[in-house]
């Protein structure tokens, strides 16, 4: 009697073991179809992914960049430069009118040096620092400052350099970063624009730095 009693006991228990193993099977074969679709869903997303990206890539490739100015436009002297700092627009493109009547004005940007006897019939203006060409054949090499004005452009160009630049080295970084002028004299437009910005300070003829380096990252 007792051994009938646990037969039926375990025939019980076994009959609920297979019960819940089939429904486990079950439910192992809905996930496993489940997965496969949600495969095939991850795979058509992935070749989504892959044509939207091969259709960005060729409408930026078809984009044409914008075109640096001719490299014959006249290249500004520091002389002529200054004269359009100090508002005197009229002599520009006149550097020896300039150099006889504002003298004084250059003189004011020379770095100190040992005083030098000179015969008062035969004076020479001091030696003035090196003037960087613009560069030839420029090439455009970004769209970096295409959406950027002149002194914020600087300001990102001042703080990469560490250092001061001289606006034809400006000009010459600036078409490469994509910026557009729209005058005839871009040099002189960097200078006075520079200029009236209090961000900026002149430390020679033409050249420019960042007022205070440190608060750079904060005013670009």
């Amino acid at each position: 009697m007792a051994n009938e009693n646990l037969i039926s006991t375990l025939e019980q228990s076994l009959r609920q073991t297979q019960l819940a193993r089939n429904r486990l099977a079950s439910r192992l074969v809905e996930l496993e179809t489940e997965a496969d679709s949600i495969r095939a869903q991850l795979l058509e997303m992935d070749n989504i992914i892959a044509q939207t990206r091969s259709t960005m890539l060729r409408l930026v490739t078809s984009v044409p960049l914008p075109q640096p100015p001719p490299a014959s436009f006249h290249v500004p002297s520091d002389d002529e430069i200054e004269a359009a700092i100090a508002g005197d627009y009229t002599q520009v493109h006149n550097t020896h009118l300039y150099q006889q009547q504002n003298y004084r004005v250059q003189q004011s940007y020379q770095p100190q040096q040992q005083p030098t006897y000179q015969s008062p019939h035969n004076q020479t203006p001091p030696v003035r620092h090196d003037m960087p060409p613009v560069r030839s054949n420029l090439e455009v090499k970004s769209d970096r400052f295409a959406d950027r004005t002149i002194p914020q452009a600087v300001t990102l160009l001042l703080r990469e350099e560490g250092g001061p630049l001289h606006v034809n080295e400006l000009y010459s970084r600036l078409v490469e970063g994509g910026f557009e002028f729209s005058g005839n004299n871009p040099t002189i437009s960097i200078a006075v624009s520079l200029n009236r910005n209090t961000r900026f300070r002149k430390v020679a003829p033409g050249t420019f730095d960042l007022v205070m380096r440190e608060a750079s990252h904060f005013r670009a």
